[in-house]
């Protein structure tokens, strides 16, 4: 019996197959059929050595249907200042928000009838050196480990 194998990469996905050539291809036919759907829950790219972390724009955080206070109670954030914090800017990056300042935060939650922060810079600050969040001038955007800290 001769074996075969086929590699290939599509995006984040990857397949590497070995057997019988008949039934690789069947594997293969099978696949691609799935494609779409296996394309949805693969993984993100991981963040490039050395650079800024990269939020691409088909993340997957809609939360448009989601009032705030649902959203907090979904994520436990308990009574951690900092993880309400960046759970708000999450919730804020669903609705369109890409790069958030801390009045931007302060502002959801007030408007939103949720408890005040104490104090948001300290907030902010404690994200960042978790990696959390990123400074970029006055505002901060969120990092990919900081959205996978909240699902």
């Amino acid at each position: 019996m001769t074996q075969s194998k086929i590699q290939f990469k599509i995006g984040n996905l990857e397949f590497l197959g070995e057997g019988d050539e008949k039934w690789l291809s069947e594997q293969l036919d099978k696949l691609i059929d799935k494609l779409p759907n296996l394309v949805k829950i693969a993984p993100p790219p991981p963040t490039p050595a050395g650079g800024k972390p990269v939020i691409e724009d088909d993340q997957e955080v809609n939360t448009k249907d989601i009032p705030l206070a649902t959203f907090l109670r979904n994520k436990n954030v308990g009574d951690s200042q900092v993880n309400r914090f960046l759970a708000t800017a999450i919730w804020l990056y669903g609705r369109g928000t890409k790069t958030l300042s801390t009045n931007d935060v302060t502002k959801a939650l007030k408007e939103n009838q949720q408890p005040r922060l104490g104090n948001a810079t300290d907030c902010l600050n404690l994200n960042v050196s978790k990696g959390y969040c990123e400074k970029q001038g006055k505002q901060f955007f969120i990092t990919p480990t900081g959205f996978e800290s909240m699902k």
